[in-house]
């Protein structure tokens, strides 16, 4: 009845990362290791303690290959144990996979059974490098034995000390060189299907048919990320609204970026639907309070809903920063923000008013999270920029003539710079403008490419109650 050979617990560092000092322990694996170098040998040759074990059979091999061993010299000639051929089972595969074992080759066709007892090393030991002993007439095995998985081989005939020293201490550097690419190979791989995976969960406004401008910007606070916890979307309904949302989820790791991103496909949802003020902030605090890890998690928000000839708007606030509205020839400045409600997910049975504001016929609509404001002024500075020095900084760039994507970009950069660095939050800032040049120009272009309809647009939705306007 054959024996079972043991499978080795393996560890989670590869053998070929750890370290001993200058120290190495080698697992030799042959049937008659009595004439083998030994271990002071070895270490005479190379110029540091080696420590040599001894195994007679894959058997003792097993009870003997621990986390300590630094390579495995393996003589082909060593029979496999009855049963132990082939493919190994499911349940002896190793705690750990070796980086690349999945993807190693299979002898080539007449080498299985010479190459066996390799094949069953690298099955119980994928993180050790090994060595294997060959003939000296069979060079093809040897190299054949060096494509399947082995880091080197030599030949029995020319086995002294120095040789030897010289080839572990090569395959324990090779082993960690491979594990090394490997781990770097998949590290770049996973980064490039994480960048895919979160450039498709950013935002495309659905905006066709609207004469608003549109501008954003987006700058996650986690290193090496390109989505946080902050969101923004913008769509035209049927009716000829846009809708624009800007909204915060504390916290800046992965799980606020994965919940911003079901908020605003939520929101995006609901108002496709014609839901919009307290009714679908309401259903939004639902999907958070359902899909939050924790009841500690909250998230502010800013909506506002532009009505179809783009001189009004109701705007609600969920303990979000007022947006910032410049009129054409007026400062810009902040929207009102008294009457906003909580951020979403703090009280169970929340109501958040909706304002009306009165914008003219030609402004800009900034929205913005609290990421660009709670920069500091100055490196090592407490003091934070607030919405007062936003305020300032924008109207400095306005003076400038900036407009639209270069607005949003020098208040980026200058936020960064009176910060002295990055910023360690979110930041997203979506910018509106209605400009009736722009807009007589398009009309103009559309009346000679063909006939314009004059229908009216269609009112808009009937059920948001209309309070009294926010003024010039």
């Amino acid at each position: 009845m054959p024996v079972p050979v043991p499978v080795p617990q393996q560890r989670d560092v590869p053998a070929a990362e750890t370290s001993h000092g200058g120290d190495l322990t080698v697992l030799v694996i042959e049937d008659d290791p009595a004439g083998s170098i030994t271990g002071p040998e070895l270490s005479a040759a190379a110029g540091t303690r080696v420590r040599i074990r001894t195994a007679r059979n894959l058997t003792e091999a097993g009870r003997l290959l621990t986390d300590d061993v630094d390579c495995i010299l393996l003589d082909l000639a060593l029979p496999v144990p009855a049963g132990s051929t082939g493919a190994a089972p499911a349940a002896a595969a190793p705690a750990t996979a070796a980086p690349g074992a999945e993807h190693r080759p299979e002898p080539a066709p007449g080498r299985a059974d010479e190459l066996a007892v390799l094949t069953h090393v690298l099955r119980i030991a994928p993180l050790h490098a090994v060595l294997v002993l060959t003939a000296q007439d069979d060079t093809e095995l040897a190299a054949e034995a060096v494509r399947v998985g082995a880091q080197d081989y030599l030949f029995r005939g020319e086995l002294d000390a120095r040789v030897l020293s010289r080839a572990i201490r090569y395959a324990v550097e090779r082993k960690r060189a491979d594990i090394a690419q490997h781990q770097l190979t998949e590290s770049g791989l996973r980064a490039q299907e994480n960048a895919r995976l979160e450039r498709g969960l950013l935002p495309t406004p659905l905006l066709e048919g609207s004469d608003l401008s549109f501008a954003a910007r987006y700058r996650p606070g986690r290193s090496r990320a390109l989505l946080g916890g902050d969101f923004y979307d913008t769509v035209r309904t049927p009716d000829g609204t846009v809708h624009a949302m800007i909204g915060d989820v504390c916290g800046h790791g992965p799980d606020e970026a994965a919940l911003g991103v079901e908020l605003r496909i939520a929101w995006r949802a609901l108002t496709l639907a014609g839901l919009c003020g307290d009714q679908l902030l309401s259903t939004l605090q639902q999907v958070l309070e359902h899909e939050r890890q924790s009841e500690e998690i909250f998230a502010t928000l800013c909506t506002v809903d532009i009505a179809p000839d783009g001189r009004r708007a109701g705007l609600c606030l969920a303990g979000h920063p007022a947006p910032l509205l410049a009129r054409h020839g007026r400062p810009a400045r902040l929207l009102p923000y008294e009457d906003g409600g909580p951020a979403l997910g703090l009280l169970p049975r929340a109501r958040w008013p909706r304002r009306q504001v009165e914008l003219g016929g030609e402004w800009s609509l900034m929205m913005y999270t609290d990421g660009l404001i709670e920069g500091r002024v100055g490196a090592g500075s407490s003091q934070r920029l607030g919405q007062d020095g936003m305020v300032a900084m924008v109207n400095s760039r306005l003076e400038q003539g900036l407009t639209g994507e270069d607005l949003l970009e020098a208040a980026v950069a200058e936020v960064r710079e009176l910060n002295g660095g990055e910023l360690t939050d979110d930041v997203a800032v979506l910018l509106l403008g209605r400009d009736p040049e722009r807009i007589r120009r398009r009309g103009r272009s559309a009346s000679r490419s063909g006939p314009v309809s004059t229908a009216p647009a269609a009112a808009p939705a009937a059920s948001a109650q209309r309070p009294p306007l926010y003024g010039p």
